[in-house]
């Protein structure tokens, strides 16, 4: 415990009536460097106004954007063993899933709600990062399995909005057990003929990206996005070369055909809504004039 930090300043303060000021106000871009106002950033959904640089959004928040009016019914978080493996590194693994939960006000890094998108029904399953780098156990393996049973129950599709490290270390091998378990309720999914969208975000990594977040039916990814199975550092420490300019982002993984299409934060909804209809045989909203669909990123010239 640091005695002046948490103990003389606060008195201090308190007695000569100075108010605290939150560190987090001001926001810096990660390519030019501007700072941008908390809410303003807020505001444009974690979009950096001048750069369009798309920093990482909350799980919470996610949902709110892109259910109709910011209206959906939270899926239940399932009960699942705290700590299996009784794991302890620098620290106990309970005492981080306290803090995380205490962080993010989640149970784990797992959200999903069922609503509406452009009046269209689908479930949707979001990754919080924060909560331990958005990592894949137990009980986010759960959750995206209840999530399916969901949609094959509604007879709706499924959206996944992937942020993450990969697996959860501190679960072991019961954090792998978690992809062939959700790979299994995608293949039911599409079985029962339902459209699985992923749209992936920045970091996709890891595990998750060697399961569910790339097998959809459609590869939608942010701008900028992160998405790899091992990261450049390691590739690149393993190989002993040097990898390409902007190798693993979203824009090199559609220039090399991994993924269908790049688009901004702004548009997923109601290209989301587009696409669903199409591949569901439903009439498209007539107040959507055909030519002026949402705007994609411009594929990077040959």
């Amino acid at each position: 415990m640091n005695w002046i930090t948490n103990y003389v300043r606060p008195r201090i303060n308190s007695m000569l009536g100075r108010r605290e000021v939150p560190e987090n106000l001001w926001i810096k871009c990660p390519e030019t460097g501007e700072m941008v106002f908390h809410k303003d950033l807020e505001e444009n959904k974690w979009v950096i106004p001048a750069s369009g640089y798309h920093m990482k959004m909350p799980a919470k928040a996610r949902l709110l954007d892109l259910f109709d009016d910011g209206k959906y019914e939270a899926l239940p978080q399932p009960k699942v063993a705290q700590d299996p493996l009784k794991f302890r590194d620098s620290k106990k693994y309970t005492d981080r899933l306290k803090d995380s939960r205490t962080k993010t006000e989640q149970e784990d890094t797992i959200l999903a709600g069922v609503g509406t998108v452009e009046g269209l029904k689908l479930v949707a399953v979001v990754h919080e990062f924060n909560f331990m780098g958005g990592s894949l156990g137990i009980a986010a393996g759960e959750a995206i399995v209840k999530a399916f049973e969901r949609a094959l129950a509604e007879k709706c599709p499924l959206v996944m909005f992937p942020a993450s490290g990969g697996a959860r270390m501190q679960e072991g091998i019961l954090s792998l057990m978690q992809m062939p378990r959700t790979t299994v309720m995608l293949d039911m999914l599409k079985e029962a003929g339902l459209p699985y969208i992923v749209v992936l975000t920045n970091p996709t990594t890891g595990g998750v990206t060697a399961s569910y977040a790339m097998l959809g039916d459609l590869h939608i990814a942010e701008p900028g996005a992160e998405i790899c199975f091992a990261g450049k550092r390691v590739i690149e420490q393993t190989i002993r070369e040097k990898l390409p300019e902007g190798f693993q982002t979203s824009e090199y993984l559609l220039d090399h055909g991994m993924i269908d299409m790049v688009v901004k934060r702004h548009d997923i909804p109601s290209l989301l809504a587009r696409v669903l209809k199409i591949m569901l045989k439903r009439p498209a909203n007539t107040d959507i004039a055909p030519e002026n669909p949402p705007a994609l990123v411009e594929k990077p010239a040959a």
